[in-house]
């Protein structure tokens, strides 16, 4: 997920650092590199030639990808995700080579240096032909040739080096981003004692069976939350291909496969989950011999490669900085001021999550679904599924390692036992699942899988073994949860759409406690912006709609006191009392300067801001209406991330699909000239949906652009204007 990856991994900037260590012995060594070759641009022309793909866009810039292969599908994805958004692209393929530092200068180093740690090139080069079939490979490489046919017809906004991509690069960027999705980078960063500082993340997903339903509709909610911009920012698009392929959904810049959504007959959403997958080994290194440890009694060698990172200095000028990266048998290797740790994490050097994503894409009824997801390539993220046969389930989905000993796995573990390294996962059997509960629903919104339905059906901690490190952790937005959707017991369409926009904090929530506290702070006489600050909050109904003139203290003020307590959490120390005041008191004090009043209107703090368009939003952090923000320089809070591309998917009780999506933006997600750069954004603040065209039926009166890169793309038809704000 690259936040900030790693934030100073072993240092923070390292052309600075690198000169210093020249002068002082050379740690580091200096070059320059040799000059990249430049494409042959006309080879990446003439390859586009081999796929016949076929673009349409409706009335909101959305693609409706069709080919008659499955690779003329990928080609066409990736061409028409760059026409929108190419220098994300550009920079999720930099990520994964581990070059941005080249482009972007020291800043970006620490994240190429993680590509080197985790060891993602010698996995990719070793298991690319044997872990992947003939037709994922293809897939892939469809999918970089049509990011290579953009860049050669749009030299100017091509990085230097960047072209040709190849279906490696494609690859390793799962291999990068997926165990960041868990919580590995925020454990490297602990262990090298960096306080982490990203504003917290989730997810809701909810399923809903016939039984449950007033009209008989099997029910999905697809309702990631993600960044709204950047590299983990969805993207939506549907796919169809003569082969078989036909689904609808979001997808990731970089990714050729649909990673939530539907297809005809089923589908699945995603939240993330994030039970213990990862262990810490402090290795005894030999005192005569810094290049080996100990394990069961004798000194071995570490394995040991060199990391070549090319960093931008200023202007055309680039160094290649040398550093050493080290692996024991246990796994990647960070030496710390307390010592010389390994880490072993779910997922290590496995490739083949191309394999299990394209099959899920490709499944056809829950048999085949199911096989897919059995596969266990993907070390984490809950799945929760629906199909047109009244179908739901939940998987808590995770590689869980075959842990043995009478140890505890949560903390630190002695290095000098290979009977500690695990290599061994458990088998899908084993996963946590629920598969069609008589409660007629299942949910999950990052809180705990103890509570993915009603408390008569619900598994308790017994059902499974500690060394698995469930989660047990409630959010507000899995009690918000229960309140709705699990108190009713015949949900309506109208009631499936309204509860996702829910706006409530739970009594039982953690959310409600710290108001609660704050509001025992007790009066000072002498201090009247503390007594405002009180008397404001006092009237907070727990409600975060636009209109509520006490939300903006009471969110403000419940936030800094949960950084605050997540901060303490880190640092293995409890929270000082004090920071219940100053967090009341530094929210009063934001409010003051950015709006002269302690309890202005919501939706005149909370904005979804993009070019010239400046809306009003309901909701806040761990609401069923889950938004994320930073301040700017005026006072507003500005969304970032939380609710963005969403879904409401329905089968009827003859299996006939509906489907429903908004996205926060549009579809030209970074082209600001684009009418679809906004041109949801309305629809998206006012709670409201536009029609999936999943059908050609159904797509056939919409088309707005019509053409196929690298055949038709000069003469392409285009009827392209502004569509209406008129919602479904």
């Amino acid at each position: 997920m690259m936040r900030k990856l790693l934030f100073t991994i072993v240092w923070v900037v390292v052309a600075v650092a690198a000169l210093a260590a020249t002068a002082a012995g050379g740690l580091w060594l200096l070059d320059r590199p040799n000059r990249i070759a430049e494409p042959d641009v006309d080879q990446l022309m003439s390859v586009a030639k081999t796929y016949d793909a076929r673009i349409r866009r409706d009335e909101w810039g959305v693609p409706h990808i069709r080919g008659r292969r499955d690779v003329d599908v990928a080609f066409g994805l990736a061409f028409a995700h760059s026409e929108d958004d190419f220098p994300t692209i550009a920079e999720v393929v930099m990520a994964a080579r581990g070059t941005r530092a080249a482009e972007h200068g020291a800043s970006a180093a620490a994240g190429d240096y993680l590509v080197h740690l985790l060891g993602v090139w010698p996995a990719v080069e070793a298991r690319y032909s044997s872990d992947l079939p003939a037709e994922v490979r293809a897939v892939l490489k469809a999918y970089a040739d049509g990011l290579n046919y953009y860049g050669a017809l749009n030299p100017r906004e091509v990085p230097e080096g960047l072209l040709p991509v190849r279906g490696e690069d494609i690859a390793a960027g799962f291999v990068l981003k997926v165990p960041l999705f868990y919580g590995l980078d925020r454990e490297l960063a602990r262990l090298i004692g960096q306080v982490t500082d990203d504003p917290p993340r989730g997810s809701n997903a909810v399923v809903v069976a016939p039984s449950r339903s007033e009209d008989g509709h099997t029910r999905l909610l697809v309702n990631s939350h993600q960044p709204l911009e950047g590299p983990v920012a969805w993207y939506e698009a549907v796919l169809q291909s003569d082969e078989g392929w036909h689904v609808a959904g979001g997808f990731f810049p970089g990714s050729p496969f649909m990673l939530h959504g539907h297809g005809e007959r089923l589908g699945w959403a995603n939240t993330v989950n994030r039970p213990d997958l990862i262990d810490v080994y402090r290795l005894t290194i030999n005192p005569d011999d810094p290049e080996q440890y100990r394990l069961d009694g004798r000194w071995v060698d570490f394995e040991q490669r060199e990391a070549k990172l090319r960093v931008r200095l200023w202007g055309p000028f680039r160094w290649t900085v040398h550093r050493e990266v080290r692996r024991s048998v246990h796994g990647p290797v960070i030496e710390t001021p307390q010592g010389i740790f390994a880490v072993r994490y779910a997922g290590m050097n496995e490739l083949r999550m191309p394999l299990q994503y394209y099959r899920l894409n490709r499944a056809r009824n829950l048999e085949e679904w199911r096989a897919a997801l059995g596969l266990q390539a993907l070390p984490s993220i809950n799945y929760l599924y629906a199909d047109a046969e009244g179908n739901i389930g939940y998987v808590y989905n995770a590689l869980f390692p075959r842990r043995v000993g009478n140890v505890d796995w949560t903390g630190e573990l002695p290095g000098d036992r290979s009977s500690l390294i695990w290599s061994e996962y458990r088998p899908f059997s084993e996963v946590p699942q629920w598969w069609n509960p008589s409660s007629g629903i299942l949910f999950n919104a990052n809180n705990t899988p103890l509570q993915a339905t009603l408390p008569r059906e619900a598994l308790g901690e017994a059902n499974f073994a500690r060394d698995m490190g469930v989660e047990t952790r409630e959010t507000n937005r899995g009690w918000r949860l229960l309140e709705t959707y699990g108190s009713d017991e015949q949900i309506s369409d109208d009631e499936f759409r309204r509860y996702k926009f829910d706006l409530g904090i739970s009594p039982q929530s953690e959310l409600a406690a710290v108001v609660r506290d704050l509001l025992a702070i007790p009066k000072g006489a002498d201090d009247p912006t503390m007594q405002s600050a009180l008397g404001t909050l006092a009237g907070w109904d727990l409600r975060t709609d636009q209109r509520n003139r006490s939300a903006a203290i009471g969110v403000l003020a419940a936030n800094r006191v949960l950084e605050a307590r997540e901060r303490a959490r880190q640092q293995g120390q409890p929270m000082p009392e004090s920071e219940l005041t100053e967090a009341l008191r530094g929210a009063a004090t934001e409010l003051m300067t950015g709006f002269g009043r302690l309890d202005p209107l919501w939706g005149e703090v909370s904005r979804l801001r993009r070019g010239k368009v400046d809306l009003p939003l309901d909701g806040a952090p761990d609401m069923l209406r889950a938004v994320h923000s930073i301040a700017e320089a005026d006072g507003r809070l500005r969304a970032v991330s939380g609710d963005g591309f969403m879904m409401f998917v329905s089968w009827d009780r003859n299996g006939r699909l509906s489907s429903q999506s908004v996205h926060q933006f549009g579809a030209a997600s970074s082209r600001e000239r684009s009418p679809h750069y906004a041109d949801q954004a309305r629809l998206f603040a006012s709670q409201q949906t536009k029609r999936v065209y999943f059908t050609e039926a159904e797509l056939a009166a919409h088309v707005l652009e019509d053409y196929a890169p690298g055949r038709r793309q000069a003469g392409r038809s285009s009827k392209f204007s502004a569509p209406s704000t008129k919602a479904e």
